[in-house]
């Protein structure tokens, strides 16, 4: 079995692979790419070679200086099949998360409902208070998670579940003793 700093590896790994065969593709140099994703050309060599794992808004810019979306580096050439099996996910994080996260659902089509398994590791890292159109269900299946909405906690313990507008200012995090394991779904997708 791979550790979960493995997967987190060969996820980075992945990840730049995918960015650097869209920029030579698009016969952009490093620099170009940098620039207009307005991060380093050096910190963008690391993230191509899997040694750096870029933040949610430093691959923002980079799909958006590649012409394409998030959802492009995230989702895997499968995304046609409607079932997915437990031995195929394949997880992903982001340089500002420790979480790692997994696609159970695919992008095919168009569909608005998105849902992922997110493992948690133990650690009061609690996420950035966001809010935004749309509505949220969360389902624990190990360990515990710490819900807040409209600054009130919750703490969900395994088989508790919330569901919740988007609108409601809202963060989450692992305060328990050892990894949190949740299935989260929403609309509209955000990956």
């Amino acid at each position: 079995m791979v550790s979960t700093s493995g997967k987190r590896d060969l996820a980075a790994l992945a990840l730049g692979e995918k960015i650097r065969a869209m920029r030579q593709r698009l016969n952009q140099t490093l620099d170009q790419t940098a620039t207009a994703a307005g991060i380093s050309k050096p910190f963008l060599s690391q993230v191509e070679r899997g040694l750096a794992s870029p933040s949610l808004t430093s691959l923002s810019g980079i799909a958006r200086a590649l012409g394409v979306t998030m959802q492009y580096f995230v989702e895997t050439p499968s995304e046609e099949r409607s079932v997915k099996r437990g031995d195929q996910l394949e997880f992903f994080g982001f340089a500002d998360s420790a979480n790692l996260f997994a696609r159970l659902t695919n992008t095919a089509g168009g569909r608005q409902l998105e849902s992922i398994l997110v493992r948690l590791p133990t650690g009061k890292n609690r996420s950035e208070v966001t809010t935004h159109a749309g509505e949220e269900f969360v389902y624990v299946i190990d360990g515990e998670l710490s819900l807040e909405l409209e600054g009130k906690e919750f703490v969900l313990q395994a088989g508790d579940s919330a569901h919740y507008q988007s609108t409601v200012p809202h963060s989450w995090s692992n305060n328990g003793s050892k990894e949190a394991v949740v299935v989260w779904v929403g609309t509209p997708r955000l990956f």
